[in-house]
């Protein structure tokens, strides 16, 4: 089982709650004793994972220079819950709510997406495992415990994952500037899956066409289009305001 590091007071102690078996030590700075790291302190100890207090130096060294927060966690990958995306599918007992990324690469920006997705109550994202980022800890910091909480998958054919989709009676959106009909036509009361393009990119072309429908954004401004994670966020909650 790899080991890599986390970082960052939200991301820490959201995995300290919903995975400790997945910590194998805190490191702490040394010198820090607020109410915050206290708090990192005690639920270590309640679940029996070591502490070890440091200098900023080796924090700066193990996070890469990323901002820490004064924290960081020697972890292994987290275990899913589920075999794979047709168990988690198997056991929901509402309307399949997921989010599908086709390529998003920058960390800051899937850590977004997951924040958003955990906050409006998606039950899984899906992302190809070739050419996108994966969970690294920038993304579990950006997150802000939702990396910990959001069921995540990989998958090595996005279009074949998308037709799985469908044969199951989910309907696949896709979000695209060229589409004709908008996001506020639709009404998402049944199963969906919200499929957001890469950076820059938008979606493939072979997405597109695995797509039922594809969407747009409507905006009145100059600029031509919005940030992946922006535009994910407004999606997402426009699903959950019409499911009330």
């Amino acid at each position: 089982m790899s080991t890599s590091y986390l970082f960052g007071l939200h991301s820490a102690k959201a995995r300290l709650e919903k995975q400790p078996d997945t910590v194998q030590k805190v490191y702490l700075l040394q010198g820090r004793q607020d109410a915050a790291i206290q708090a990192v302190v005690q639920l270590a100890n309640t679940v029996r994972v070591p502490v070890q207090w440091v200098s900023r130096q080796t924090l700066e060294k193990m996070s890469g220079d990323e901002n820490h927060q004064g924290v960081l966690l020697e972890v292994s990958a987290p275990q899913l819950a589920y075999d794979d995306l047709d168990s988690l599918l198997d056991q929901l007992t509402e309307p399949a709510f997921l989010l599908v990324l086709d390529g998003v690469q920058d960390p800051h920006n899937l850590g977004a997406c997951l924040r958003s997705a955990d906050a409006a109550g998606v039950h899984a994202v899906v992302v190809p495992k070739d050419n996108a980022v994966s969970i690294t800890p920038t993304v579990s910091k950006v997150a802000c415990g939702a990396a910990e909480t959001v069921p995540f998958f990989q998958v090595t054919n996005l279009a074949r994952t998308l037709e799985s989709l469908q044969q199951r009676g989910i309907w696949i959106y896709g979000l695209a500037g060229e589409a004709k009909k908008s996001l506020y036509q639709m009404t998402f009361d049944g199963p969906i899956a919200l499929v957001m393009g890469a950076e820059g990119k938008g979606l493939r072309q072979l997405t597109k066409t695995k797509c039922d429908e594809l969407l747009y954004l409507p905006m009145k401004g100059s600029v031509e289009s919005l940030n992946v994670s922006v535009a994910t966020g407004i999606s997402l909650f426009e699903v959950l305001r019409q499911r009330g």
